[in-house]
């Protein structure tokens, strides 16, 4: 295991070297940031040769990609064009997406693997049809309609929840906004799980186990169960970065000033730090979620062994 840890370690060395060069060429390649500095306004030449020079966007890409990753190494992630550091807006964005980001995580696998177990142990029932339509529905309504209406319906009709979250952004805050953001998450959980659980269900080491008369609830959780959650985990390990990622609607719904709010405001503005800085720690955070999954594979399926 621990040879298999760190040759998938290695491996994560590439994959995030061509994943930041990439992203730093989209922003900085194609497109200005010295002009998207000054806005509407055309800045003086002299002015601009020495922005340029100073931000080592006179050299040639490969070496401001070099400068760069050099600066993240050593904790410097560059400054925002209002002049804060990148690493202070981090520090104050993403615990709060971390919150809402855990809150849609653990509503996601707790109620979407449950839906999916007892949706797939009663295949073709009333029960299964109804969570089919139900998370299809779910699937078909878009992000900034189902945010809107909840947050109308608990926020503002019946008083459960704040319409709009602080922003210390408790726990208790985020509670609606991370329903909101695994919604879709759920759907797709629960889906997967009862496909998964209907498959698993006609194996040979599932008809073994009722044939030598174990307990139901054993079958269930310890045959079943875990060789169906395979598949689940692993779309639940990608879909970590995925939500804190892409939480920049119900983060705009919400007005939770998080690592969506920062990034949408980064793009409004062409603001090139802040950009490729936020993005540089989501291909770390997806890289870490891909590697935890593969981890979990043998703790899962005994069948599974690592060299």
């Amino acid at each position: 295991m621990g040879r298999y840890a760190l040759r998938r370690l290695l491996q994560m060395v590439p994959v995030f070297i061509g994943s930041t060069f990439l992203i730093f060429f989209m922003v900085y390649a194609l497109g200005d940031p010295v002009a998207a500095l000054f806005g509407d306004k055309a800045p003086d030449p002299a002015t601009a040769a020495r922005i340029r020079k100073d931000l080592y966007l006179d050299e040639p890409l490969w070496r401001q990609y070099a400068h760069y990753m050099g600066q993240v190494f050593s904790g410097h992630f560059g400054t925002a064009f209002n002049g804060q550091p990148v690493t202070e807006l981090m520090a104050s964005a993403f615990p709060v997406t971390l919150r809402l980001t855990v809150v849609a995580v653990v509503f996601e696998m707790a109620l979407g693997i449950t839906l999916g177990v007892l949706s797939g142990l009663r295949r073709g029932r009333g029960l299964d049809t109804s969570v089919l339509l139900l998370t299809l529905v779910v699937v078909a309504v878009p992000t900034f309609v189902s945010g809107t209406v909840l947050q109308y319906l608990f926020g503002v009709t019946w008083g459960w929840a704040r319409p709009s979250v602080s922003p210390a952004a408790p726990l208790t805050e985020l509670l609606l906004p991370g329903v909101v953001l695994g919604l879709v998450s759920l759907a797709y959980t629960t889906r997967l799980t009862r496909t998964s659980i209907v498959e698993n269900a006609r194996a040979d080491y599932v008809r073994t186990a009722v044939a030598k008369g174990l307990p139901r609830h054993r079958i269930v959780t310890r045959h079943l169960l875990r060789n169906s959650l395979i598949p689940v985990v692993t779309f639940i390990g990608t879909d970590i970065g995925a939500l804190m990622g892409g939480a920049i609607v119900t983060e705009r719904i919400f007005n939770i000033h998080g690592v969506g709010y920062q990034l949408y405001q980064g793009i409004l503005r062409q603001n090139s730090p802040t950009v490729v800085g936020f993005v540089t720690i989501l291909v770390i955070v997806f890289l870490l979620a891909n590697l935890l999954v593969d981890l979990l594979y043998a703790v899962l399926d005994p069948r599974i062994r690592y060299a």
